[in-house]
């Protein structure tokens, strides 16, 4: 097994990144991650299941899980990335078996990949806040809180970070694990409180008062734009933070209603706000008060959040005015 590269050997002799293989190249984070890549420098190989239109990178369909480990591992011996960053997985309101598989069986056949490659690129896993046990109001999670999540997704997503730091403890990989807080932006999810917002704003007529419909606006969460998310990815692929959990997130506990808020701002339309019980299903998270300790992020990474919450609204209006108006119904969840 040839030996882990150091973290000097992830760029060039002049600074820039080399080779990235961005998995999940598709998905919000994964676009975004590319796309920082490619400006720092490097080169992003996009992997997802199926051909990218309109990708500007080099794109590999690949089925991570279909496929099995041996056509990875030939992907790496063949390409010789300096690093890989798994940005694959699925998300809130799918079914737990779903969630299971892409957040857990794809990460294991993704670490056998990198054990059966000749080739050792360092190994950049994207988890979540989620896996914490909730905490009380008021407490900012730092990565010795307790691990004890209360949802499929959550415990999914535990099950994939648990199986990385064990291959990166006994050598298999040379990897780091960013738990990420609710990340926004430009290609937030049509299917989260946000995009499901935008949407119904876009749907209201011209010239007349939009009605946002949504479950009741308990929560507080630590809310990050992805572009920020990306920025500690690229710290995350060079720095001597091997065998390690980081927590990314902004630091603060923001209402959800005033997120909402600011993406009307954004919109630049009449709006009111509509909650109630039956505007849509409540998915329980089990975290409905959320603030990220940071200060691992800043002493390892080098890393914070710089863009502001309503600069974030402001590119997930613009982003989902890109698009062709989808139908619209009631958010799914508070995510």
């Amino acid at each position: 097994m040839a030996p882990c590269p150091t973290p000097a050997e992830h760029r060039d002799p002049d600074g820039r990144l080399r080779r990235v293989v961005v998995l999940g190249a598709s998905g919000f984070i994964g676009r975004q991650v590319s796309a920082a890549v490619r400006a720092a420098g490097g080169e992003p190989l996009l992997v997802a299941r199926r051909p990218l239109a309109g990708a500007t990178a080099r794109c590999l369909p690949l089925d991570l899980i279909g496929d099995g480990p041996d056509a990875l591992s030939r992907l790496l011996d063949t390409e010789r990335p300096s690093a890989v960053v798994n940005a694959a997985g699925a998300v809130w309101s799918r079914e737990p078996e779903t969630m299971r598989q892409a957040n857990h069986t794809l990460v294991e056949t993704v670490l056998a990949a990198l054990a059966g490659a000749t080739w050792r690129p360092r190994l950049v896993h994207l988890g979540s806040v989620f896996e914490y046990a909730p905490p009380p109001p008021g407490t900012a999670l730092d990565e010795r809180a307790p691990t004890r999540p209360t949802t499929p997704y959550g415990q999914s997503k535990l099950q994939g970070t648990r199986a990385v730091l064990a291959a990166s403890a006994q050598g298999r990989a040379d990897a780091v694990v960013l738990r990420l807080s609710n990340v926004i932006g430009a290609g937030t999810s049509p299917s989260s409180l946000l995009g499901q917002v935008a949407a119904q704003l876009r749907a209201a007529e011209a010239g007349r008062e939009a009605v946002v419909r949504v479950s009741p606006l308990r929560a507080s969460r630590d809310f990050v734009d992805v572009r920020d998310t990306a920025d500690a990815v690229l710290a995350a692929l060079t720095r001597p933070v091997g065998g390690q959990v980081i927590n990314i997130g902004r630091g603060e506990a923001v209402p959800v209603r005033s997120m909402v808020e600011r993406l009307i701002a954004a919109g630049g339309r009449p709006a009111r706000i509509v909650e109630g019980a039956g505007a849509g299903v409540r998915t329980g998270t089990g975290l409905d008060w959320m603030q990220v300790a940071t200060g691992t992020a800043r002493r390892l990474l080098g890393w914070s959040a710089r863009h502001s919450l309503d600069s974030s609204a402001q590119e997930l209006w613009r982003a989902a005015t890109a698009r062709p108006a989808p139908v619209t119904g009631p958010p799914a969840a508070q995510h």
